[in-house]
C-alpha cells in the first residue's frame, strides 16, 4: 500500500493522535504455507466489545460510542483492506428474542461502515447463553480462517461454550488448519478472551487455552489480536505475542488491580476516557506489524 506514511502523516495532522506499538510478527520475504508471498503492506481495524443493547451510568451515551468509531474509521484517507469486531458485538440478555433484536441492531449499525469485507468474532455476551446459535444465524460461522495477501488468519471461538473453552472439535479443526504450513508463515489469530491465564478468577482466559498456544508454538510469527478485558495489554508466551483491544462501551480495571473487574465509572469531565478503536498494518515492508490505538475522547 504506497500510501502506508501519507495515512499516518494524516492521522497526525487530524489529531488521532493514539499509541503505536510492534509485536513480534516477523513480515519479511518468507514462506507461507502455499498462499504465497506477502504481496505488499495492508491494514485492518480492529474494533472490540461493542456491547450493543447496554444501559448504565458506566456509559451515559451508550448508543453513540459505536457511531462515533464508525464515523471515524469512515473518514480515514485510505480504507482498511478489512475491519474486524473481536467479540461481544451486543451486551448480554438471557431472553433469546432481545438477543436477536439486539444483534439485527447492531448489524444495521455497522452497515454504515464504508468497507463491507468485515469479520465478525462472537463474545460471551453474544453466544455463552445460546452456545452461540443466535450469532451464527446473523454471522454465520464463529471460527474460521481465511488469507490475506500472504497473511494467514485464524478467528478462534472461545466464547460460545459457557466454560470459555475452545473444544476438542474447535482444536481438531485448527490443528487441521495449521498443517502444511512452513514453520516461518506468517499468522494472526483472532479471538475474544485471551489464550493465555491472564486473570482466570475473573474470566481472562480460555479454559484450553494452552493446548491451541501449543498447536502455534511451532510457527516462528504468530501475532494473536484479543478483546474482552477492554483495555490495552500486550503479553508474551514464549514467542507468541498477544494484544489485547480497548473496548467501545467502558473500560475496565487493570488485571489484578483489585477484588472484581466492574466497570470503571464514567467521567463527564473526559468522556469516552478508555474507549478506542484501532489501525494494525501488516505486510513485506517492515519487520514487524504496527497497531496504533484511536481514542473516542
Amino acid at each position: 500500500m504506497q500510501a502506508t506514511v501519507d495515512r499516518r502523516a494524516f492521522l497526525q495532522l487530524a489529531g488521532y493522535g493514539g499509541v503505536v506499538f510492534a509485536s513480534g510478527l516477523g513480515l519479511g520475504a518468507c514462506a507461507t504455507g502455499g498462499a504465497g508471498a506477502p504481496q505488499g503492506d495492508f491494514f485492518f481495524v480492529q474494533l472490540s466489545d461493542t456491547h450493543w443493547g447496554y444501559s448504565g451510568p458506566a456509559n451515559p451515551d451508550a448508543k453513540g460510542s459505536l457511531p462515533k468509531a464508525i464515523a471515524a474509521i469512515n473518514a480515514l484517507p485510505v480504507d482498511p483492506d478489512f475491519i474486524v469486531f473481536t467479540g461481544d458485538l451486543t451486551h448480554l440478555t438471557l431472553d433469546g428474542q432481545v438477543r436477536r433484536e439486539r444483534l439485527a441492531q447492531f448489524r444495521d449499525q455497522v452497515a454504515a461502515l464504508k468497507v463491507r469485507n468485515i469479520r465478525y468474532l462472537p463474545g460471551e455476551h453474544d453466544a455463552s447463553a445460546d452456545h452461540g446459535a443466535a450469532y451464527r444465524e446473523f454471522f454465520g460461522a464463529s471460527y474460521y480462517a481465511f488469507d490475506h495477501k500472504g497473511i494467514h488468519f485464524i478467528a478462534l471461538d472461545n466464547v460460545s461454550d459457557p466454560a470459555g473453552a475452545l473444544g476438542t472439535e474447535q482444536l481438531e479443526w485448527l490443528a487441521q488448519d495449521l498443517a502444511g504450513r512452513a514453520s516461518d508463515a506468517p499468522i494472526v489469530v483472532l479471538t475474544h478472551r485471551p489464550l493465555f491465564d491472564l486473570q482466570p478468577q475473573w474470566g481472562w482466559a480460555t479454559q484450553d487455552g494452552e493446548r491451541a498456544l501449543a498447536l502455534l508454538e511451532p510457527y516462528q510469527r504468530v501475532t494473536v489480536f484479543y478483546g474482552h478485558i477492554h483495555q490495552e495489554n500486550h503479553h508474551q508466551t514464549g514467542h507468541i505475542t498477544h494484544h489485547s483491544a480497548s473496548s467501545l462501551i467502558f473500560p475496565l480495571p487493570a488485571p489484578g488491580s483489585g477484588p472484581d473487574h466492574k466497570p470503571l465509572p464514567w467521567d463527564p469531565e473526559h468522556p469516552y476516557r478508555g474507549l478506542a478503536w484501532r489501525d494494525v498494518t501488516l505486510g513485506a515492508i517492515g519487520a514487524q506489524p504496527r497497531a496504533q490505538e484511536h481514542p473516542l475522547a
